[in-house]
């Protein structure tokens, strides 16, 4: 089996054309006097499914989500989950919920109260109380930590408190709203995947709103990329990564080259575009195209090989040029070539080995090239 990235788990119901969407967000549009957060918007989310909301600020994730929760209601459109449409129905009355960014833990309650606080609201009883607090404290491994006050814990582990308090009521559907940006990067990297486990184990319906997005791409299933209000795309980690279907995409997804110029050829799947007279990009792979049309090419760093000798075909996905700058970041090294047409490109290469017997040095002559489906084509 060939795809796009390595694949964490096997499950993907949007594949399947039978499959029912849990969440159903329908042409939903919110305005705020002039100003509209979310626009026509529709999102398919599917039971079991762990889905990020990625975008930068203003983008409307955070709104989407107020909507989801029932904190905001849409100014047209419907949300519909697990069947029933959410319309009218108030936030408690809702079987989700939401963690928020800062925790907002009672101060002067205990990590056991702020767990209870709203089976206590559902007027469980005691006992029932006393058994999922401790679910919960076991869950998070937060045991020992029952008796202490929020500002008695670390940052992550008042994360774990919230997170605890955000599950004991069962909801079907749990709302992250950056759940993670309190806490340090490495502690931030533990923690995700500390959710992604618990969240398959748990069986539960998982959306993140996020600007991160290693974060995204370390947790989600799918992404949907929001820009203005909009869905630009929504895919898996990979295929946001490695096929993005705009420029846009490609250029807020990590680190890219884009090169522009000009169809020259288009036969099958094999689309060549010329850049300038020392560079013809070849591509595989590629939808067929208007020979004479504009069209771009966006490659990752990591495709791109840097060589001092050129290739046997030069000209055809490879390039001359000069060691602009080297940055050694221990897991692997960054160049950045400058081309003989001023064009700087990014290229890295894993530092596989700890010793180099020939390392390259700034100023050097080099060739940068790539295979025919390293790359795609950007029609927008």
């Amino acid at each position: 089996m060939k795809s796009l990235g390595n694949i964490r788990r096997s499950f993907a119901p949007w594949t399947d054309p039978a499959a029912k969407p849990f969440i159903a967000v329908k042409n939903v549009t919110k305005r705020f006097g002039d100003f509209t957060a979310v626009d026509d918007l529709s999102l398919n989310i599917y039971h079991r499914e762990f889905f990020a909301l990625l975008g930068a600020s203003g983008c409307g994730k955070s709104t989407l989500l107020r909507m989801l929760a029932g904190f905001e209601q849409p100014t047209a459109g419907e949300i519909v989950l697990d069947g029933t449409d959410l319309a009218g129905t108030p936030p408690y009355k809702r079987p989700v919920n939401m963690m928020f960014q800062s925790y907002a833990l009672f101060p002067h309650m205990t990590v056991e109260k702020n767990i209870a606080f709203g089976l206590r609201q559902d007027g469980m009883s005691k006992d029932e109380i006393g058994e999922r607090v401790l679910q919960m404290l076991k869950m998070v491994k937060l045991e020992k930590f029952a008796a202490r006050k929020p500002n008695q814990l670390s940052g992550g582990q008042r994360q774990r408190v919230a997170l605890a308090r955000s599950l004991a009521k069962r909801p079907k559907v749990l709302l992250l709203d950056e759940p993670l940006g309190a806490l340090d990067k490495k502690l931030r990297e533990e923690t995700q995947f500390e959710l992604m486990d618990l969240q398959q184990n748990l069986g539960l319906t998982f959306v993140v709103v996020t600007h991160d997005q290693e974060e995204a791409m370390t947790m989600a299933d799918r992404i949907a990329v929001m820009s203005h209000g909009k869905v630009v795309q929504v895919a898996t980690p990979a295929e946001i990564y490695e096929a993005p279907n705009s420029r846009f995409v490609a250029d807020f997804i990590g680190d890219v080259n884009i090169f522009d110029g000009k169809v020259t050829a288009s036969l099958g799947d094999k689309v060549e575009i010329s850049v300038d007279e020392s560079l013809t990009i070849r591509v595989t792979g590629a939808e067929p195209l208007p020979v004479g049309s504009a069209a771009g090419f966006a490659i990752r760093p990591e495709k791109l090989k840097v060589t001092r000798t050129p290739p046997a075909n030069p000209g055809i996905n490879a390039a001359s040029g000069e060691l602009w700058d080297i940055a050694y970041l221990g897991d692997m090294t960054v160049f950045h070539v400058k081309l003989k047409s001023g064009k700087v490109v990014k290229a890295s290469s894993l530092n596989a080995q700890r010793s180099v017997e020939d390392p390259f040095v700034y100023d050097q002559e080099v060739w940068v090239t790539f295979a025919e489906d390293a790359g795609v084509v950007l029609k927008d």
